[in-house]
């Protein structure tokens, strides 16, 4: 089955689908049995020693979807002097999207990328992302604004907050929990990544929030 690489819109929906690979018109039924049991799907990754970045260069060049989640900071260049740039958010995290055969495919050569794992059956299993978490927090994160704060699963406690959307402002249609973030006065809408990350956007004065019933 060809990987797709999708190109999210505002908070989620699909702008356009680019195939990175050419598909035959035809699909036999073992063809099919084994795009089903290799599935492409959103990957949790580490790439040790701030190498993100790399990571994803590499990925991409061998037509594999990627997110790194950036934030805008002031940096240092050679000569000394600042400028505001757009840097990784989280030390090593990165995504991929695509199948498991192919991305440990890839790693085999690049031993600094590595699965992000929680246990399950006794086992560290790789975290694959839902797509809806994953369109979410992509929409979240690319408007870049200097108000968001990247938080560990650690921070976060979901049950402590309720379901909310938010209506109006640049995060029109983002849906997430609205809780209580260690060290800040107001409430925040938190969107997580079960176990990998959350980011949570302050509530703006141009935008209501809409209760989510569970």
């Amino acid at each position: 089955m060809p990987e797709a690489q999708y190109k999210y819109g505002r908070f989620g929906e699909p702008r356009e689908c680019l195939k990175t690979k050419s598909s035959s018109p035809m699909q036999t039924e073992e063809d099919k049995a084994k795009a089903a049991a290799n599935p492409v799907v959103w990957f949790a990754m580490s790439a040790t020693f701030g190498r993100e970045l790399k990571a994803k260069s590499y990925l991409e060049e061998n037509e594999v979807e990627c997110f790194v989640p950036l934030q805008y900071r002031m940096a240092v260049d050679r000569s000394g002097r600042k400028e505001r740039k757009l840097l990784p958010a989280v030390s090593n995290l990165l995504f991929a999207h695509t199948t498991k055969d192919r991305i440990q495919e890839l790693k085999k050569d690049h031993p600094y990328l590595q699965y992000h794992t929680c246990p399950m059956e006794g086992r560290n299993m790789p975290i694959i992302v839902p797509d809806d978490d994953m369109q979410r927090f992509i929409s979240v994160c690319e408007t870049h604004d200097e108000r968001l704060l990247y938080l560990s699963p650690d921070e976060v406690h979901l049950s402590a907050g309720s379901r909310v959307r938010i209506v109006g402002s640049k995060f029109d249609g983002v849906e997430g929990v609205f809780m209580r973030v260690e060290g800040k006065r107001r409430k925040h809408v938190v969107v997580c990544i079960q176990g990998v990350a959350a980011v949570a956007v302050a509530t703006l004065e141009d935008c209501y929030l809409q209760p989510i019933e569970r």
